[in-house]
C-alpha cells in the first residue's frame, strides 16, 4: 500500500490534468444523462396522459363489443330454455291427457261392476221406453189418455233398467222378452178402464 501511494505521488503533472479531464468528462456526461431522464420523464408525463386516454377509449369499445356478445348469447339461451319449457310442457299436456283417460277408463270399468249404468245406456234405455210407449199407444188405439201412458212407462223403467243389464249378459234373447213385458201390462191397464166402464 505505501508503494501505491509513493507511486501516486511520482505521478506527473500532465497524468494529473489527464485525469482531471477525465473526471471533468465523466462529470458532464452524468450531467447529461440526468438531463436526458428528467426530458424522458416530463415527456412520459406529458404522453402518458394521452395514452391513458387513448387506452380508456379502446377499454370503452372493448366493453361495448363483449356486452353486445353476451346479451347475443343470453338472447340466444333464453330462447333455447324457452323452446325446452314448450317441448317440457307440451310432454306434460300429453301425459295429463293420457292419464286423465286411464283415470276414466278405470272409473267407468269400476262403475260398470258396480252396475251404474253410463249414460249411453240411461240414453239406450229413455229411447226405448219412448218405442215402447208409442207401441203400446199404438195397441191402445188412442184409448188410453196421455197420462196412463206416462203412467205405464214409468213402473216399465225399472224392468227395462233390469233388461238392460240382461241385454248385455244375453242381447239376442232378452230384448223380445223386455219389449213383451210392458205390452201385456199396458194391455191391463187399457183393460181396467174398459172394464170399470
Amino acid at each position: 500500500m505505501v508503494k501505491k501511494t509513493k507511486a501516486a505521488a511520482t505521478t506527473s503533472a500532465p497524468e494529473a490534468a489527464k485525469h482531471s479531464q477525465l473526471a471533468g468528462a465523466v462529470k458532464d456526461s452524468a450531467q447529461q444523462i440526468w438531463l436526458a431522464g428528467m426530458g424522458a420523464f416530463s415527456k412520459a408525463q406529458e404522453e402518458g396522459t394521452k395514452v391513458f386516454e387513448a387506452l380508456v377509449k379502446e377499454g370503452m369499445t372493448l366493453q361495448k363489443k363483449t356486452q353486445g356478445m353476451a346479451e347475443e348469447k343470453i338472447s340466444e339461451v333464453t330462447g333455447k330454455m324457452s323452446a325446452m319449457a314448450d317441448t317440457v310442457s307440451h310432454k306434460a299436456g300429453q301425459n295429463w291427457d293420457k292419464l286423465e283417460s286411464i283415470f276414466e277408463a278405470r272409473t267407468a270399468k269400476a262403475l260398470n261392476k258396480l252396475g251404474v249404468p253410463t249414460a249411453k245406456d240411461v240414453q239406450a234405455l229413455a229411447e226405448r221406453v219412448d218405442a215402447l210407449a208409442a207401441a203400446v199407444a199404438k195397441l191402445g188405439k188412442g184409448a188410453a189418455p196421455k197420462a196412463t201412458v206416462k203412467a205405464a212407462a214409468k213402473p216399465a223403467a225399472k224392468p227395462a233398467a233390469k233388461a238392460v243389464k240382461a241385454a248385455k249378459a244375453k242381447p239376442a234373447a232378452a230384448a223380445p222378452v223386455a219389449e213383451k213385458a210392458p205390452v201385456k201390462r199396458a194391455r191391463k191397464t187399457a183393460a181396467k178402464p174398459a172394464a170399470a166402464a
